[in-house]
């Protein structure tokens, strides 16, 4: 469903590409959260357990900014992963008032066994498109998430 708005062609033209763009994440992720709820995860858990496994460990800082969190959010999704023995904090070597977020051993062994399954859940909502439209798709969300950096 498009816009109502009428607007001039642009005008309209950028609202019915907005409105599909949040209605098709929106609904993507729906169902991969459904996923992740079933297995006690929120959305910034995740992020942050795939993060660790694929770059090793970060400080707070570096996960919040490569999940586009705020410090406190993850702060608090370091608490709860903590909680579940899934990361733990330990002193950075390197820097004596900095601490580095860990994987547990229990941490990586749910990551390294969830993370295909999930990245297979992934790859069935793109099963739509081929490799070309893929990399159209890519290219032009880089493109829109690039703009507020100009």
């Amino acid at each position: 469903m498009g816009t109502h708005y009428k607007g001039s062609e642009d005008e309209v033209l950028t609202l019915n590409a907005f409105i599909k763009l949040m209605r098709a994440s929106e609904s993507i992720n729906n169902r991969l959260n459904r996923h992740l709820s079933e297995n006690d995860l929120t959305v910034s858990q995740f992020g942050t357990l795939e993060v660790l496994l694929h770059l090793g460990p970060l400080n707070q800082r570096s996960i919040g900014e490569k999940l586009l969190k705020s410090g406190g959010n993850i702060t608090m999704v370091i608490d709860n992963l903590e909680k579940n023995e899934l990361v733990e904090r330990k002193p950075d070597p390197n820097d004596r008032r900095a601490v580095m977020i860990h994987l547990t051993k229990k941490g990586e062994s749910f990551i390294r066994n969830f993370f295909p399954e999930h990245l297979k859940k992934i790859k069935g909502e793109f099963s739509v498109l081929n490799k070309k439209e893929l990399k159209q798709l890519a290219g032009i969300c880089k493109k829109l998430g690039l703009k507020g950096e100009e």
